[in-house]
């Protein structure tokens, strides 16, 4: 099996393009927020690109080459309040927590490490975006099995 078609490289990839998403998505999102929910939002963006490098050097360390960011992404409605920015970027940090818990399940010692940092990080920021919290995070947003 070579290094680009290993379950580590691929559960990373998953891992980047889920960040690239949430990237593109905190763009949109930081376009429609004032005051402290832009700083935050600033904050976070930077923190995803951080760790977008850090993933793509990961890859390449595992001699595969980072998927490259999307020109476009679809976000899941419109944005043109800073209510719907606010309720995007609770989205994006649900849907980046479903990937990492995925990305925890594949990996083993520091890359598991690092989903687990990632799942926790998503999971508190979906959190403070929504003013709530919600149990098993990244596990949440697939719904109950019921609903499946």
């Amino acid at each position: 099996m070579s290094a680009a078609a290993t379950p580590d490289v691929a559960a990373l990839q998953e891992v980047l393009a889920g960040e690239h998403g949430v990237i593109y998505g905190y763009g949109v999102a930081g376009a429609r927020l004032t005051g402290r929910r832009r700083r935050r939002a600033q904050r976070l963006w930077d923190g995803h690109r951080v760790r977008r490098d850090e993933l793509s050097g990961l890859i390449a360390d595992l001699g595969a080459s980072p998927e490259p960011a999307a020109a476009t992404y679809a976000l899941p409605e419109p944005v043109e309040s800073a209510e719907d920015a606010r309720a995007l970027a609770t989205v994006l940090e649900e849907r980046l927590a479903a990937v990492w818990a995925d990305a925890v399940l594949e990996l083993d010692g520091d890359l598991r490490d690092l989903a687990v940092t990632g799942l926790v990080d998503a999971a508190v920021a979906a959190a403070r975006w929504r003013d709530d919290s919600v149990p098993f995070p990244g596990l949440a947003e697939r719904g109950r099995p019921q609903d499946r």
